[in-house]
């Protein structure tokens, strides 16, 4: 049988649309692509609120570093929590404020826990034992709390310090003397501006064992009630606190708190004082 030109053409033509549909019937899909992630979250950063003008709890070093007591235990309680913290240098007298606005997660600035404060802000368990102590120069006849009095008083502006001594000289009293810091107070107190400084016992004894040419000695008053530090944070961050005492349990149960406590006071701390909540409204502090 003879093809002619034409037939073999469309033959040809029919072979061919059948190899393509051949190869179109073997094509395979291609896979479908896999899901992308979305990307982690970016870890929250707790910024800490603090001011660092309260040696050795903390103060600024040379490169302008805010280091200290109480930096180096937040640090600590937060390798252990598993979370970031951020500390901002931030003035005394607004440090409450910024924690309530949520400018700051936290606040560790030597802050003393009382009833009062505890109405407006929560606090971690207690990580610190203080009281106050009286610094005046060393040919001064000042041995008790009553005895400053009749004389010209620093304390730096909102402590419990200032508390105490407006108490015993009235809120009128123009013998008292406020500063930014205790640091202030005590350089007033050796240039004569004020016959007595009232502070922190681990501000005072850091600040008078490393300022000898200021020839202060100081002055302890069984009047003074024991004080204790917390951390503060904004009230009913229950989920917060609770890290932060899981996290401050952990480096006093393992060691690191003695430590650190060591390295700033000299040596372990004493037995713990009674429960703030259970003591009588403190006498003076931060």
């Amino acid at each position: 049988m003879t093809f002619t030109t034409r037939r073999f053409v469309q033959t040809a033509s029919l072979l061919a649309a059948g190899l393509v549909l051949a190869a179109c019937g073997k094509k395979e899909a291609p896979p479908a692509a896999a899901p992308v992630a979305p990307a982690p979250a970016p870890a929250k950063v707790y910024v800490v609120g603090t001011d660092a003008a309260y040696a050795p709890f903390e103060s600024q070093n040379e490169k302008g570093e805010i280091v200290g007591f109480d930096i180096e235990v937040v640090s600590a309680i937060a390798k252990k929590a598993g979370i970031e913290v951020k500390f901002v240098n931030t003035p005394w007298e607004g440090i409450f404020n910024a924690l309530g606005q949520g400018d700051r997660d936290m606040v560790v600035s030597a802050v003393t826990i009382t009833e009062e404060r505890k109405g407006t802000m929560d606090f971690t368990d207690p990580y610190f034992d203080a009281q106050q102590l009286i610094a005046v120069k060393e040919n001064s006849k000042v041995a008790k709390f009553a005895d400053l009095k009749k004389l010209k008083v620093g304390v730096q502006t909102g402590t419990t310090g200032d508390e105490a001594v407006t108490k015993l000289l009235g809120k009128t009293s123009t013998a008292i003397k406020r500063f930014e810091s205790t640091p202030l107070a005590l350089k007033e107190l050796e240039s004569g501006g004020v016959d007595a400084v009232v502070a922190d016992n681990g501000v005072v004894i850091h600040y008078v064992a490393n300022n000898p040419g200021g020839k202060f000695k100081t002055v302890a008053d069984k009047e003074f009630v024991p004080e204790q530090y917390g951390i503060a944070v904004k009230k009913g961050n229950a989920e917060l606190l609770g890290k932060l005492n899981k996290g401050l349990a952990d480096i006093k149960a393992d060691g690191t708190y003695n430590t650190i406590y060591a390295k700033y006071f000299g040596a372990a701390p004493a037995a713990a004082a009674p429960a703030a909540a259970a003591a009588p409204a403190p006498a003076a502090s931060k």
